[in-house]
């Protein structure tokens, strides 16, 4: 018995009309995403577009001196490569697997190819791309006006939106070079939030056990970046 995983756990393989999706399955393959794997560097011209089913992947910037920041997730909502279609072949950022999982890739010419029939599928693409464009904005403004503490909620909740459960294994040495900020920082602001009854962390996982807390306690990036997702986005229910 055949016990891959269907490609419409990923939302936006979901969302292709019929005729599309039978035509994308056999160009399709499936791929373990394992923590810490890098999808592609700064500057490299990129092979492959990715569709995480249970993975998500941090998009970094890069700076010069090897410090980095995030400035966007992705999980089963969207694709990561978004370059390959828009025209650049390139980013200046860096995609790292920072949940383990697995997932779907595309070889760059096929999905050339696809966007440049146009109708349903460029349209599907485009709308994820603003929605992406929104929550790269929207984290900018939240890293140079809020608070740790909110950040850290906003980075919780979005992660969590890309996930079954609610544990994430993550350590806070990573956390910080997500966020771009001290590790003894990350570790300051977990502690609120343990102590607050939000969240248990130990030995790099992070259970939340109080999501409406969460909510009430970050800051407004995190409702625009969901709106902006809900607006754009068809509202499917992974398989």
């Amino acid at each position: 018995m055949d016990d891959s995983p269907d490609p419409r756990q990923n939302f936006l393989l979901a969302a292709l009309p019929p005729d599309e999706y039978q035509r994308w399955v056999p160009m399709l393959e499936l791929v373990d995403m394992p923590l810490g794997q890098v999808l592609y560097e700064s500057g490299l011209t990129l092979s492959h577009m990715y569709f995480p089913l249970d993975a998500i992947v941090s998009l970094l910037y890069v700076m010069e001196n090897g410090s980095s920041a995030e400035i966007a997730v992705v999980g089963n909502e969207g694709l990561v490569g978004v370059s390959l279609f828009m025209g650049g072949n390139t980013t200046p950022s860096r995609a790292v697997v920072q949940s383990g999982g697995r997932g779907f890739r595309l070889e760059a010419k096929a999905i050339k190819d696809e966007f440049n029939r146009a109708g349903p599928v460029l349209h599907l693409l485009l709308r994820y791309t603003q929605a992406l464009i929104t929550q790269m904005a929207q984290t900018a403004v939240c890293n140079r006006h809020h608070t740790l503490d909110q950040q850290l909620c906003r980075w919780l909740l979005l992660s969590l939106d890309r996930l079954k459960g609610n544990e994430l294994v993550m350590t806070q040495e990573l956390i910080a070079n997500m966020l771009g900020v001290r590790r003894e920082g990350v570790t300051e602001s977990a502690l609120k939030l343990q102590s607050s009854g939000l969240i248990h962390y130990s030995r790099g996982r992070i259970k939340v056990l109080d999501r409406n807390g969460l909510e009430e306690r970050t800051c407004e990036c995190y409702a625009v970046v969901k709106k902006e997702y809900d607006r754009l986005l068809p509202a499917t229910v992974a398989v």
